[in-house]
């Protein structure tokens, strides 16, 4: 069954870069790193942004070689033997802590599903500013590092504290409709009750291997079950605040609607949305008529657990629910497989919605209230019967 169709069409897509991803450059700079996986979709060249072929999904762990990167600004160059992280705010304690002096804190690994907060990007319509992902803006590791909470507890939080700063080494301008007020890092905040779970790690360590610069060595943020953008990486300071914080990235951008009394007000964005995609056929393969075709993809639903995948080949009349493929694990996303029979030539549209164990699920429509965020409607893979 061809596979290349899909992946041509998506590498041949020009990206329109984010206003975020605009001019910005850190003081001390490291060479950005070309893929080592040839299969990689370069979404923009500078700073980095690749995305992995989702069509050429097959382990449940995804190789650092193979994992998506998104930079907003370029790589810093840091020298982990020189590295201190600053825990400052809010606290009794400032502290400046080496890697050394953070695994005396206790370690511990996390299985996590990380998603960039616009992948899919490319299937909205009309189309819209930022980078032009495919589905493969996402990818599942196992992550290693000293939990955030015995790094607050080190550091005394004082009563009344809310939110905790990731602040990252990278730095830069934005440019575009709403630009920066000058050089910013990339931050973001989280509310002090996530930062204490045990799901919130610093790590250090990607399936057992050191971290590379492209995915944040020597410390980056992992917040489990939440979109990629508070996973700061190349972390640098913590800040402990008393009230909300009303950054860049937690205003100007990352940020969607919600509604209260019907009226719509900007929120920071944080846990991600359930969502099922089809890796296997991909857009545009051509299936022969009366013949079984394996369906295969990945399903994943952030703090909450998937239920049920469901499968359609009619356009969402009928559905049928498929089958997984190993244990469900908590943050990680379950690999499935589902069997169809055509017996009707001509075009087909295959859809797969996800539910969660609190019972979300899926739409059929966009909800333009996410901005070009969240974005986990049905994508429907067109193929042709013959």
């Amino acid at each position: 069954m061809p596979n290349l169709s899909r992946r041509d069409a998506l590498s041949a897509v020009v990206a329109v870069p984010a206003a975020a991803c605009l001019a910005g450059r850190s003081r001390a700079v490291a060479q950005a790193v070309p893929p080592a996986f040839p299969g990689m979709i370069v979404r923009m060249r500078q700073p980095l942004n690749l995305e992995f072929p989702f069509s050429e999904l097959k382990a449940l762990e995804t190789p650092q070689e193979q994992f998506y990167v998104r930079n907003h600004f370029a790589v810093p160059k840091l020298d982990a033997n020189a590295f201190r992280l600053s825990i400052e705010g809010h606290v009794e304690q400032p502290l400046k802590l080496s890697l050394a002096d953070l695994a005396a804190l206790g370690e511990s690994t996390l299985g996590n599903t990380l998603e960039c907060a616009g992948n899919g990007r490319i299937f909205l319509i009309p189309q819209v500013r930022g980078l032009q992902w495919g589905h493969g803006a996402v990818g599942n590791a196992r992550w290693t590092g000293t939990p955030l909470a015995a790094v607050l507890e080190r550091a005394k939080v004082k009563p009344g504290a809310m939110e905790v700063i990731l602040v990252g080494e990278d730095v830069g301008a934005v440019a575009g409709d709403n630009p920066s007020p000058g050089p910013i890092p990339f931050d973001r905040s989280i509310p002090m009750e996530k930062a204490m779970k045990p799901e919130t790690i610093l790590a250090h360590s990607m399936n057992g291997e050191k971290l590379t610069p492209n995915h944040g060595a020597p410390l980056r943020a992992i917040v489990g079950g939440w979109y990629g953008m508070a996973s700061i990486k190349w972390l640098r300071r913590i800040i402990v605040t008393d009230r909300p914080y009303q950054g860049f990235w937690q205003t100007m951008d990352y940020a969607d609607y919600e509604r209260s009394n019907g009226l719509p007000s900007l929120t920071p964005i944080t846990a991600m949305l359930p969502k099922a995609v089809i890796a296997r056929p991909t857009l545009g393969d051509v299936l022969p008529v009366d013949r079984e075709i394996t369906i295969f993809g990945a399903a994943w639903a952030g703090e909450n657990a998937v239920d049920f995948v469901e499968f359609s080949s009619d356009e969402g009349k009928s559905w049928s629910n498929v089958k997984f493929t190993g244990r469900s694990k908590p943050f990680e996303w379950r690999f499935w497989t589902t069997t169809w029979t055509p017996t009707v030539r001509g075009p087909a549209k295959l859809l797969v919605k996800a539910t969660d164990t609190k019972g979300r699920t899926q739409s059929m429509e966009r909800d333009p209230d996410r901005r070009t965020y969240r974005i986990n409607h049905l994508v429907p893979v067109d193929v042709l019967v013959k």
